[in-house]
C-alpha cells in the first residue's frame, strides 16, 4: 500500500566538505588544466595498487603483472572488489570537477562510428556530404540533437535524431529510455537501425528525466487509480505533445523498462498514432496482488535487487554453454514454451528441474519505507556530496564492466551528471510501481485492448454540407514485441502470458461476424516474445549486436506491411508514393 510520510532528510554535520576539497586541492595541483574532465581515468580507480619502500621498478612491474592475474583469476572464481570500487578521494574529485551533464552526453554520443553532426553553416555543407560519402557506408546520415519546447512552464523534451540525407522518410522510430537513465544508453544501437533507408529515428528523455526540463513532480488525485493515471499522463501527455510539434502522423515505439510500460499507457490513451510497438524488458507486466490492491501491504521479496548485484561481464563474456534464468524457454520447443513459462520455479536440486525464474530476494523494510516516502536512489546520490560518485560506481561498476574502459569510464560519468540533477520525473516511482518494481497497474490486464481503441475522427465538412463528425473508426491491431534478455531479472513468463492474451484477442477479431471483409483484411493484430541472448535486463547494451538485428527485421517488416496496405488500397499513399 502506497503511504506518506515525511522526506526531509539532512546530512551528518560530521560530513567535513571543506576538508574533503581542502584535500582534494592538495592533490591535483599538477593537474591538467582542462577543468572539466577528471585526471584520473575511472578504469585506473578500479584497479590501484600501491608500491612497498623497499620495492624496485622491475619488481614493481612484476608485481603489477602478478597481481593483475591475480584479479583476472579471482574475478574468473566470483570474487569482486568491495561494493563500491571508486576511492573516496577519487570520488571527491570527480565531484568536484566532473562534466556537465550535457557534456558527459556528448561524450558517450562520440562514441557512435559514422555518423556526423548535423550544422547550421551552409558554405560547408557541400563538403560535409562529401566527407560523409567516403566515410559512411550505409548511406549519408547526420545527428541532431535540440530541446523540443512544450506547452506550460519548464516542459521542454531533450530530442536526438537521426536522418538520412537526401532521402524521404517515411518511418519513423522513437526511442524511450528506463527509470531514471537517458537517451546516451542507445549509443551501440543508433547507427545499426539506421541503416534501412527511409526512416528517422527520434530518441527522447522523458520529462523529467535525462537532460529534459525537471519541472516539479506533483500528483493531486486523492485515490490509487487516479494517482495512476495521473502519474502516467504526466509522461505520455508530453510525448503526444512532442509528437504533434514534430507533425509525425504515426510511428513505431520502442520502450525499455519504465519506457515500455509507459509505452503501453501511451498507445491506450492516444490510439491510431502507432504502426508496432517494441516493449526491450518492460516493467510492470505481471500482477502482483499485494502491489495491485491498496489495503495489503507491499510485496516482500523481488528480482529488482538483480539490477544492483550482476555482474555484467560474467553474463555477456561467460564461457560456459550454461544460459540464465530465461534459458529454459528459449531451448523449449514453440508447442512447449506455455509449459515452461508456467512451470514451477525449482533451484534445480532434483537434478531435473531448471530455474526458469530470475532469483528473488526479501525485500528489506528500510526499503520499502524509503521507497513508500519517495525518497529515490538519486536522493541518496545528491545528498552524499562528494561522495556521490562513489556511490554510482556501486552500480556502473558492474553494469558496464563488460565494456572498453574509455566507453565504461565515460558511461559512468554520464550516469552521475544525470542521477546527481534536480530530481523531478524520478518521483514517479512509487505511485507507479510498488516496492520491487510490481506495478500498480499491471500491463497484463490491459495489454488485450493496446491497438483495439475507438480513433476520434475530426469533424469532415464540405462546401455544400454543414461540418459533420465521420463514424468512428476502431484500430485493427497492430504488432507487440516482447524483449527480454537471456538473463534479465524481468521475468519472460510475463511476456509469454501478455503474448497469449493478444493472440486470443485477435483470434476474437477474426472470427467476429460483425466485423467486414475490409476489416479483416486490415487487422495487423499479432505478439512474440524474444530472447536475446548473453544479456541481462539492459540487453540493448549487453548484446548489440543481436538486439540491433531482431530490430531492424521489426522495422523492415513493417515497411513491408505499409507497402502491402497501401498496393491493396487499405491505407492511403505516402508523400514520396503521389
Amino acid at each position: 500500500m502506497l503511504k506518506t510520510y515525511p522526506t526531509t532528510i539532512s546530512l551528518p554535520k560530521r560530513l567535513k566538505l571543506a576538508h574533503a576539497v581542502g584535500r582534494f586541492n592538495s592533490t591535483t595541483s599538477t593537474a591538467s588544466s582542462d577543468p572539466t574532465y577528471p585526471t584520473q581515468p575511472l578504469a585506473h580507480l578500479y584497479r590501484r595498487r600501491r608500491r612497498s619502500p623497499n620495492m624496485s621498478a622491475s619488481d614493481t612491474t612484476s608485481h603489477g603483472a602478478t597481481q593483475t592475474k591475480a584479479e583476472k583469476e579471482s574475478k574468473s572464481r566470483g570474487a569482486g572488489s568491495t561494493f563500491f570500487p571508486l576511492g573516496y578521494k577519487e570520488a571527491a574529485q570527480q565531484w568536484w570537477s566532473s562534466v556537465t551533464a550535457r557534456q558527459a552526453e556528448r561524450n558517450v554520443l562520440s562514441f557512435i562510428p559514422y555518423l556526423r553532426e548535423a550544422t547550421a553553416d551552409n558554405a560547408s555543407t557541400a563538403s560535409q556530404l562529401s566527407d560523409l560519402a567516403n566515410a559512411d557506408p550505409f548511406g549519408h546520415r547526420v545527428w541532431r540533437q535540440s530541446m523540443v519546447q512544450l506547452s506550460g512552464k519548464d516542459r521542454a523534451l531533450n530530442e536526438f535524431s537521426i536522418e538520412r540525407v537526401g532521402e524521404e522518410a517515411d518511418d519513423t522510430l522513437v526511442m524511450l529510455h528506463g527509470y531514471g537513465a537517458g537517451l546516451g544508453f542507445f549509443y551501440k544501437n543508433y547507427e545499426p537501425l539506421t541503416r534501412i533507408p527511409g526512416w528517422r529515428l527520434y530518441a527522447l528523455d522523458m520529462l523529467g528525466m535525462g537532460n529534459s526540463a525537471r519541472p516539479p513532480f506533483k500528483i493531486h488525485a486523492k485515490d490509487q487509480q487516479g494517482k495512476i493515471k495521473e502519474a502516467e499522463a504526466w509522461f505520455i501527455d508530453a510525448l503526444e505533445e512532442w509528437r504533434r510539434a514534430r507533425k509525425i502522423e504515426r510511428f513505431t515505439l520502442m520502450g525499455h523498462s519504465l519506457g515500455g510500460y509507459l509505452a503501453v499507457s501511451y498507445a491506450l490513451k492516444y490510439p491510431g498514432r502507432l504502426n508496432k510497438l517494441i516493449l526491450a524488458s518492460p516493467a510492470g507486466i505481471p500482477e502482483d496482488p499485494w502491489a495491485v490492491n491498496a489495503a495489503m501491504p507491499e510485496p516482500e521479496e523481488s528480482a529488482y535487487g538483480n539490477e544492483f548485484t550482476q555482474d555484467q561481464e560474467s553474463i555477456v563474456n561467460r564461457e560456459t554453454p550454461e544460459g540464465g534464468a530465461n534459458t529454459a524457454f528459449i531451448q523449449a520447443d514453440s508447442k512447449d514454451k506455455k509449459a515452461v513459462a508456467s512451470s514451477a520455479k525449482t533451484n534445480g536440486t532434483n537434478g531435473n528441474k531448471k530455474e526458469t525464474a530470475p532469483p528473488r530476494r526479501p525485500i528489506p523494510g528500510w526499503v520499502s519505507w524509503l521507497w513508500d516516502a519517495n525518497v529515490s536512489p538519486f536522493s541518496i546520490v545528491r545528498m552524499t556530496g562528494p561522495l556521490g560518485p562513489r556511490f554510482v560506481s556501486g552500480w556502473t561498476s558492474r553494469r558496464f564492466n563488460h565494456l572498453p574502459p574509455a566507453e565504461k569510464e565515460a558511461l559512468h560519468t554520464y550516469s552521475y551528471s544525470l542521477f546527481r540533477q534536480k530530481g523531478s520525473g524520478e518521483y514517479v516511482l512509487p505511485y507507479l510501481l510498488a516496492p520491487g518494481a510490481f506495478a500498480r497497474s499491471p500491463v497484463i490486464n490491459r495489454i488485450q485492448d493496446v491497438g483495439r481503441q475507438i480513433i476520434s475522427q475530426s469533424p469532415q465538412s464540405s462546401p455544400s454540407s454543414p461540418e459533420q463528425p465521420s463514424a468512428p473508426v476502431r484500430e485493427a491491431g497492430f504488432p507487440i514485441v516482447f524483449m527480454y534478455g537471456e538473463n534479465d531479472w524481468m521475468d519472460v513468463a510475463g511476456g509469454y502470458a501478455a503474448e497469449e492474451k493478444i493472440r486470443k484477442r485477435v483470434e476474437q477479431a477474426l472470427t467476429d461476424p460483425n466485423r467486414t471483409e475490409e476489416e479483416r483484411k486490415r487487422e495487423n493484430g499479432s505478439a512474440k516474445v524474444v530472447v536475446i541472448r548473453r544479456a541481462g535486463h539492459h540487453l540493448y547494451i549487453d548484446n548489440p549486436e543481436e538486439f540491433n538485428e531482431v530490430v531492424r527485421k521489426e522495422l523492415e517488416e513493417t515497411t513491408e506491411w505499409g507497402r502491402r496496405m497501401r498496393r491493396e488500397g487499405l491505407l492511403p499513399p505516402l508523400r514520396s508514393e503521389k
